[in-house]
């Protein structure tokens, strides 16, 4: 590796990005194709009691009409499959899928949705996770609207005795913090192209970010073995984590097995905004038990993530949350609770370090407000506290091969910062 530090690499697609030989997959054009759009929730919650797809089905130039009824195998995906390719009945956010329509162009397509007749008998949404939390609130999902992990409601972390550790402290200092939702703007907007080739097997060109993840899903779906798809990808248009979920592939796949032809289901840029998943907001509540010499002796962590209408990755982003939530500190009491909540509001998941951003972000508030209540520089408080090679973080594991101190160090030095020089003497291998 160290033959690749400090110098340029060469991408290994660049090239083909700045020449344009690169085809993504909105370039490719099928002979026939025809053109999606899809049908969607007007309100955030509500009951489907009737739905009429037969005026569209009828309208020139449409070759087909699908919902949840032309689902072959399991109306469900995601990495906690709770989420339907078309809602059958239930609607637990505003965008949720109902039915798709492939026509000549996109023009028609629309058109059709607008003769297809729904009836949909709306009902309260909750979209504050605090309240939906609450006893009597509105049931996002009929299991509950708090995520049940091994440990109950709650993802523990436990290490040491944190009310020991409050009760030697000179100083307790409290703080919460929050993060919004955050959208994803990728270059080029979820799109799938699907057909059946010439040995019969469903062709999917995608812009996954995790081809094989994907596929696992895409086959209890089609109801298909796996040598009977095709699944083409590599090329991603831009992702950060906004292609980690499928959005487009098992609309397309569906209606390319009804009518055996072409297809492209692309989203508009309001549409991959209005609906595909979000970097979910997060509320940090921090108590941290220090002393004066700077030293932090007890933390105390209680999270609330909104998940969405559907778990989308959100428990599992709360529980890695939970295990690096009390930060890379050698702190020898710890207590972690992270809460899961679902609610009327799309679906939240992968974005850039997420789970990991959003609490160094608040990690690094709290710190900042410890140093201010000891008098202390903040590089003193994140310097005294770093880990050091042998120390245990909040889970037990034994810290190997720190570096928080030197990246510090390099960190003022780039910023311009002089550190005094009992800081510039420490190192991450011991104390």
């Amino acid at each position: 590796m160290a033959e690749y530090v400090g110098k340029p690499v060469l991408r290994y697609d660049g090239i083909g990005h700045v020449t344009a030989r690169t085809r993504y997959v909105d370039d490719i054009q099928l002979p026939g194709m025809l053109y999606i759009k899809v049908l969607t929730s007007p309100v955030h919650k509500g009951v489907i009691r009737h739905l009429d797809t037969s005026a569209a089905e009828r309208m020139p130039g449409v070759a087909g009409v699908i919902t949840a009824k032309d689902v072959p195998g399991k109306n469900a995906y995601g990495l906690i499959p709770d989420q339907p390719v078309f809602t059958p009945e239930h609607i637990r956010y505003k965008g949720e899928r109902i039915a798709a329509v492939a026509a000549v162009d996109e023009d028609t397509a629309m058109e059709a949705l607008e003769k297809i007749k729904i009836d949909i008998e709306e009902q309260e949404p909750v979209f504050d996770p605090f309240k939906a939390m609450e006893p009597g609130a509105p049931l996002v999902r009929p299991e509950g609207n708090v995520w049940e992990f091994n440990s109950g409601k709650t993802r523990k972390i436990r290490f040491g005795d944190v009310e020991k550790g409050f009760a030697e402290a000179d100083v307790i200092v409290e703080g919460t913090y929050t993060t919004a939702t955050n959208d994803h703007a990728p270059m080029e907007p979820q799109v799938s192209v699907a057909y059946i080739d010439e040995t019969d097997r469903l062709a999917i060109y995608t812009v996954s970010q995790d081809l094989y993840f994907h596929l696992g899903m895409l086959t209890a779906i089609f109801n298909l073995p796996m040598n009977k798809i095709r699944y083409i990808g590599g090329t991603v248009g831009g992702g950060f984590g906004s292609k980690n979920d499928i959005h487009c592939d098992h609309v397309a796949g569906l209606m390319a097995l009804k009518i055996r032809k072409p297809v492209k289901y692309r989203h508009t840029r309001r549409e991959e905004t209005a609906y595909t998943t979000k970097r979910g907001p997060w509320t940090f509540y921090f108590k941290d038990g220090v002393k004066k010499d700077g030293r932090i002796v007890a933390r105390y962590v209680k999270t609330v993530h909104d998940t969405g209408g559907y778990a989308g990755m959100g428990p599992y982003v709360v529980d890695k949350n939970s295990i690096l939530v009390a930060g890379p500190y050698a702190i020898p009491n710890i207590w972690v609770d992270g809460i899961c909540v679902f609610t009327n509001k799309p679906p939240c998941s992968s974005m850039r370090g997420f789970g990991i951003i959003n609490g160094t972000a608040a990690d690094q508030l709290q710190t900042a407000r410890v140093a201010e209540a000891i008098g202390k520089d903040p590089w003193e408080v994140h310097f005294i506290n770093a880990w050091r090679d042998g120390d245990l973080g909040a889970t037990q594991f034994k810290v190997e091969a720190a570096g928080l101190i030197e990246a510090m160090k390099r960190a003022a030095e780039l910023a311009g910062i002089e550190l005094p020089a009992h800081l510039k003497a420490m190192s991450s291998r011991g104390r």
